[in-house]
Protein backbone atom coordinates (compact mmCIF):
# COMPACT_ATOMS: atom_id res chain seq x y z
CA UNK A 1 0.00 0.00 0.00
CA UNK A 2 1.37 3.42 -0.93
CA UNK A 3 1.45 6.05 1.78
CA UNK A 4 1.08 9.79 1.52
CA UNK A 5 4.86 10.06 1.96
CA UNK A 6 5.34 7.79 -1.07
CA UNK A 7 3.11 10.05 -3.16
CA UNK A 8 5.13 13.09 -2.11
CA UNK A 9 8.40 11.29 -2.82
CA UNK A 10 7.16 10.37 -6.32
CA UNK A 11 6.11 13.97 -6.90
CA UNK A 12 9.51 15.28 -5.76
CA UNK A 13 11.32 12.86 -8.11
CA UNK A 14 9.15 13.91 -11.04
CA UNK A 15 9.71 17.60 -10.26
CA UNK A 16 13.47 17.06 -9.88
CA UNK A 17 13.47 15.38 -13.30
CA UNK A 18 11.64 18.35 -14.85
CA UNK A 19 14.21 20.79 -13.40
CA UNK A 20 17.10 18.57 -14.59
CA UNK A 21 15.61 18.51 -18.08
CA UNK A 22 15.50 22.32 -18.07
CA UNK A 23 19.18 22.43 -17.02
CA UNK A 24 20.14 20.01 -19.80
CA UNK A 25 18.24 21.97 -22.43
CA UNK A 26 19.68 25.28 -21.21
CA UNK A 27 23.18 23.84 -21.65
CA UNK A 28 22.49 23.46 -25.37
CA UNK A 29 21.53 27.14 -25.76
CA UNK A 30 24.41 29.19 -27.05
CA UNK A 31 25.85 32.06 -25.07
CA UNK A 32 28.84 34.21 -25.89
CA UNK A 33 31.29 31.52 -24.78
CA UNK A 34 32.22 28.26 -26.51
CA UNK A 35 31.01 25.20 -24.62
CA UNK A 36 31.06 21.59 -25.78
CA UNK A 37 27.50 21.00 -24.52
CA UNK A 38 26.38 23.36 -27.29
CA UNK A 39 26.61 20.43 -29.70
CA UNK A 40 24.95 17.84 -27.42
CA UNK A 41 21.78 17.67 -29.51
CA UNK A 42 23.57 17.44 -32.88
CA UNK A 43 22.98 14.02 -34.44
CA UNK A 44 25.27 12.64 -37.14
CA UNK A 45 24.35 10.19 -39.90
CA UNK A 46 26.98 7.50 -39.27
CA UNK A 47 27.12 3.79 -40.04
CA UNK A 48 23.51 3.80 -41.18
CA UNK A 49 22.24 5.35 -37.93
CA UNK A 50 21.62 8.76 -36.41
CA UNK A 51 24.16 9.06 -33.60
CA UNK A 52 24.91 11.80 -31.07
CA UNK A 53 27.97 13.78 -32.16
CA UNK A 54 29.86 12.94 -28.96
CA UNK A 55 29.67 9.23 -29.88
CA UNK A 56 31.52 9.66 -33.18
CA UNK A 57 33.96 12.46 -32.37
CA UNK A 58 35.73 14.29 -29.58
CA UNK A 59 34.51 17.84 -29.07
CA UNK A 60 36.68 20.49 -27.43
CA UNK A 61 36.59 24.21 -26.68
CA UNK A 62 40.28 25.22 -26.88
CA UNK A 63 39.43 28.95 -26.93
CA UNK A 64 36.44 30.98 -25.69
CA UNK A 65 35.25 31.60 -29.28
CA UNK A 66 36.18 28.29 -30.92
CA UNK A 67 34.97 24.68 -30.88
CA UNK A 68 36.95 21.86 -32.45
CA UNK A 69 35.59 18.47 -33.42
CA UNK A 70 37.80 15.53 -34.26
CA UNK A 71 35.87 12.57 -35.68
CA UNK A 72 37.40 9.25 -34.64
CA UNK A 73 36.75 7.96 -38.14
CA UNK A 74 38.02 10.41 -40.80
CA UNK A 75 35.36 9.23 -43.25
CA UNK A 76 32.78 10.96 -41.03
CA UNK A 77 34.20 14.49 -41.38
CA UNK A 78 31.68 15.43 -44.12
CA UNK A 79 28.75 13.84 -42.23
CA UNK A 80 29.64 15.73 -39.04
CA UNK A 81 29.94 19.00 -40.96
CA UNK A 82 26.57 18.38 -42.62
CA UNK A 83 24.93 17.63 -39.25
CA UNK A 84 26.24 20.89 -37.76
CA UNK A 85 25.00 22.90 -40.74
CA UNK A 86 21.61 21.14 -40.50
CA UNK A 87 21.25 21.95 -36.79
CA UNK A 88 19.59 25.29 -36.13
CA UNK A 89 22.59 26.55 -34.14
CA UNK A 90 23.58 28.98 -36.89
CA UNK A 91 27.22 27.79 -36.87
CA UNK A 92 29.53 27.53 -39.87
CA UNK A 93 32.07 24.70 -39.61
CA UNK A 94 35.28 24.50 -41.63
CA UNK A 95 37.56 21.48 -41.88
CA UNK A 96 41.12 20.63 -42.92
CA UNK A 97 40.35 16.97 -43.58
CA UNK A 98 41.03 15.91 -39.96
CA UNK A 99 39.62 18.51 -37.60
CA UNK A 100 36.46 20.56 -37.90
CA UNK A 101 36.74 24.07 -36.50
CA UNK A 102 33.68 26.08 -35.58
CA UNK A 103 34.38 29.74 -34.87
CA UNK A 104 31.61 31.22 -32.72
CA UNK A 105 30.58 34.58 -34.10
CA UNK A 106 29.57 37.19 -31.57
CA UNK A 107 25.83 37.14 -30.93
CA UNK A 108 23.78 39.96 -32.40
CA UNK A 109 21.22 41.70 -30.22
CA UNK A 110 18.47 40.08 -32.32
CA UNK A 111 19.98 36.59 -31.93
CA UNK A 112 20.29 37.11 -28.17
CA UNK A 113 16.59 37.95 -27.97
CA UNK A 114 15.73 34.84 -30.01
CA UNK A 115 17.84 32.72 -27.65
CA UNK A 116 16.07 34.21 -24.63
CA UNK A 117 12.75 33.16 -26.22
CA UNK A 118 14.13 29.64 -26.66
CA UNK A 119 15.17 29.63 -22.99
CA UNK A 120 11.66 30.72 -21.97
CA UNK A 121 10.15 27.93 -24.09
CA UNK A 122 12.37 25.32 -22.40
CA UNK A 123 11.53 26.81 -19.00
CA UNK A 124 7.81 26.60 -19.73
CA UNK A 125 8.19 22.91 -20.60
CA UNK A 126 9.89 22.45 -17.23
CA UNK A 127 7.13 24.34 -15.42
CA UNK A 128 4.50 22.17 -17.12
CA UNK A 129 6.36 19.08 -15.88
CA UNK A 130 6.43 20.42 -12.33
CA UNK A 131 2.73 21.32 -12.44
CA UNK A 132 1.84 17.89 -13.84
CA UNK A 133 3.75 16.19 -11.03
CA UNK A 134 1.88 18.28 -8.44
CA UNK A 135 -1.51 17.54 -9.99
CA UNK A 136 -0.81 13.81 -10.17
CA UNK A 137 0.43 13.78 -6.57
CA UNK A 138 -2.64 15.61 -5.28
CA UNK A 139 -4.92 13.24 -7.22
CA UNK A 140 -3.12 10.22 -5.74
CA UNK A 141 -3.27 11.77 -2.25
CA UNK A 142 -7.06 12.29 -2.58
CA UNK A 143 -7.50 8.65 -3.63
CA UNK A 144 -5.45 7.28 -0.73
CA UNK A 145 -7.78 5.29 1.52
CA UNK A 146 -7.78 4.85 5.30
CA UNK A 147 -6.05 8.18 5.92
CA UNK A 148 -7.49 10.97 8.05
CA UNK A 149 -8.68 13.98 6.06
CA UNK A 150 -6.28 16.26 7.97
CA UNK A 151 -3.31 14.15 6.87
CA UNK A 152 -4.50 14.34 3.28
CA UNK A 153 -4.77 18.13 3.51
CA UNK A 154 -1.24 18.35 4.97
CA UNK A 155 0.11 16.12 2.20
CA UNK A 156 -1.59 18.32 -0.41
CA UNK A 157 0.03 21.39 1.17
CA UNK A 158 3.41 19.61 1.10
CA UNK A 159 2.88 18.80 -2.60
CA UNK A 160 2.10 22.48 -3.23
CA UNK A 161 5.25 23.53 -1.34
CA UNK A 162 7.36 21.11 -3.42
CA UNK A 163 5.77 22.65 -6.52
CA UNK A 164 6.54 26.20 -5.37
CA UNK A 165 10.16 25.34 -4.52
CA UNK A 166 10.73 23.70 -7.91
CA UNK A 167 9.09 26.62 -9.74
CA UNK A 168 11.53 28.95 -7.93
CA UNK A 169 14.43 26.77 -9.10
CA UNK A 170 13.24 27.02 -12.72
CA UNK A 171 12.91 30.81 -12.35
CA UNK A 172 16.46 31.10 -10.97
CA UNK A 173 17.78 28.98 -13.86
CA UNK A 174 15.96 31.24 -16.36
CA UNK A 175 17.36 34.43 -14.78
CA UNK A 176 20.91 33.04 -14.74
CA UNK A 177 20.75 31.81 -18.35
CA UNK A 178 19.17 35.07 -19.53
CA UNK A 179 21.94 37.09 -17.87
CA UNK A 180 24.53 34.78 -19.48
CA UNK A 181 22.99 35.26 -22.95
CA UNK A 182 22.56 39.03 -22.66
CA UNK A 183 26.08 39.56 -21.29
CA UNK A 184 28.12 41.20 -24.05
Amino acid sequence: MTTLADHLKQAKQAMDKAVEAVKREFATVRTGKATTSLLDLVRVEAYGNEMPLNQVASVAAPEPKLLTIQPWDKSLVKAVEKAILASDLGLTPSNDGNIIRIPLPPLTEERRKELVKVVHKFAEEGRVGVRRARTEAINRIKKTEHVPEDDQKHAEKDAQKLHDDHMKLVEELVKAKEAEIMEV
